[in-house]
């Protein structure tokens, strides 16, 4: 079993009988910080071409989490980064969204919205859940698993420069371009 921390990956061989209660540790394990590296990943974009964030060196690159194609939440946040894409990419930035969604939904996705920002699929929830993004949620007074709404603003360097940890959707990419022109100035 690997839990993934900051600055190493701690590898612990277990004998328990309540696996969940494993399960619980390591999602409380990864607490990334401003400042930290970036943890790298490769996922499949729409058409299952690799999109590494090693690419994007040398740029701002805004990593957003959320939960699934084509709901609310979801649409309005992809919508907005969309709608500002052309000022944040003058502004030496990229935006890349990554939920548990296959290549397929997330295809039908921007098709269905006219999106631009990149899309990446992250099935087994490696990626979201190395940046510390899997985890309980509450809706309807059910508890359940999933990907917590949040946004990681890495520099050219690829290092973390900012985290919302839980995002708002209403006004977040334009709070992001706010920062970023501040950032350059």
């Amino acid at each position: 079993m690997k839990f993934y921390s900051n600055d190493f990956i701690l590898v612990i061989v277990l004998k328990s009988k309540n696996f969940k209660e494993l399960i619980n540790i390591a999602d409380k394990i990864v607490e990334l910080k401003v400042g930290d590296p970036a943890p790298d990943f490769c996922l499949p974009d729409k058409d299952n071409n690799e999109v590494c964030l090693k690419d994007f060196k040398g740029k701002y690159t805004i990593v957003y989490f959320y939960p699934k194609d084509n709901t609310p939440g979801c649409t309005t946040e992809a919508i907005g980064f969309t709608g500002i894409l052309t000022e944040l990419q003058k502004l030496n930035t990229e935006v890349i969204g990554i939920s548990p969604d296959s290549p397929e939904s997330h295809a039908k996705f921007i098709a269905k919205k006219e999106l631009k920002v990149t899309l990446l699929s992250d099935l087994n929830k490696d990626v979201i859940k190395s940046y510390g993004k899997w985890g309980k949620k509450k809706f309807r007074g059910k508890e359940y698993l999933g990907v917590t709404r949040s946004t990681f603003l890495i520099n050219p360097e690829g290092k973390l420069a900012y985290i919302w940890p839980k995002v708002s959707v209403k006004g977040h990419p334009e709070e992001l371009q706010k920062i970023l022109k501040e950032l350059q100035n």
